[in-house]
């Protein structure tokens, strides 16, 4: 009896290792080979969506026809993103004199929960909603299109740059004047936060809109409603800003 493995065990090892690799998202799998990523084109992206993100979200239907998937398969944007949060948690200990294990703690906080872990609860609620509400193919016979959920963290991610200017940087340069007890400090710092608020909340309505299988997408649209709501009886004495730095920082 032969111990060599035969022809069909490697054919069935290498079936087995393919399959594999393949359950693992390519962004994944590519998220420490930094020589492949293009940060060029994550830079480009990150500046229209400040300016023209409608823009962005018309390359995903080239994306989609060159690699069948309306997700990003390049986590440049994802580590460039969470690098300048990493930054922004450095400049902040700084000011706040957290020291090297509060600096530590306030990145680990911003980069995992803030940016990671909402972001995820949020892409996974939007992608049962998209999917379960919102999904139509109008031809029968077509190929039922579903939202990926690795999309729907990409929108997450676009969704949450503009917030992360408003909130983590320019921010930053106005603690002096948000920390005083006036009613100028209350309307400064609530209205960046209703801003980036609504900033979030438009820009994830675009990238659901730019999906041509889903029907009322203005629904995305609605928080906008609550939030303005809020930011006026905010204005009435409770100031958004000196609340979450607090929660931050002490």
């Amino acid at each position: 009896m032969s111990l060599l493995p035969t022809t069909n065990e490697y054919a069935s090892s290498s079936h087995r290792q393919r399959r594999s690799s393949r359950s693992i998202p390519l962004i994944i799998r590519r998220i420490f080979r930094f020589p492949q990523m293009d940060f060029e084109f994550a830079m480009w992206q990150m500046c229209y969506l400040l300016i023209a993100p409608r823009r962005v979200y018309r390359n995903i239907y080239y994306h989609k026809q060159t690699k069948n998937q309306w997700a990003r398969d390049d986590p440049a944007f994802l580590v460039l993103l969470a690098s300048l949060l990493s930054l922004s948690a450095v400049a902040w200990g700084f000011a706040y004199g957290l020291g090297f294990v509060g600096i530590l703690r306030a990145m680990l906080f911003m980069v995992l929960v803030d940016f990671l872990l909402v972001g995820s609860l949020v892409a996974t609620f939007s992608w049962f909603v998209t999917n379960r509400f919102l999904a139509h193919n109008a031809m029968a016979h077509a190929v039922e299109q579903k939202v990926e959920w690795a999309y729907a963290f990409d929108v997450h991610c676009n969704s949450f740059f503009p917030v992360f200017l408003v909130l983590y940087v320019v921010q930053f340069f106005f603690v002096p004047l948000l920390q005083r007890s006036s009613w100028i400090s209350i309307v400064v710092g609530n209205t960046m936060y209703f801003v980036s608020a609504v900033w979030y909340v438009y820009g994830t309505f675009l990238g659901y809109n730019a999906l041509p299988f889903l029907e009322h997408t203005e629904l995305f649209l609605y928080p906008i409603i609550i939030c303005i709501i809020l930011f006026a009886a905010s204005l009435f004495g409770f100031n958004i800003s000196q609340s979450v730095l607090a929660l931050y920082f002490g």
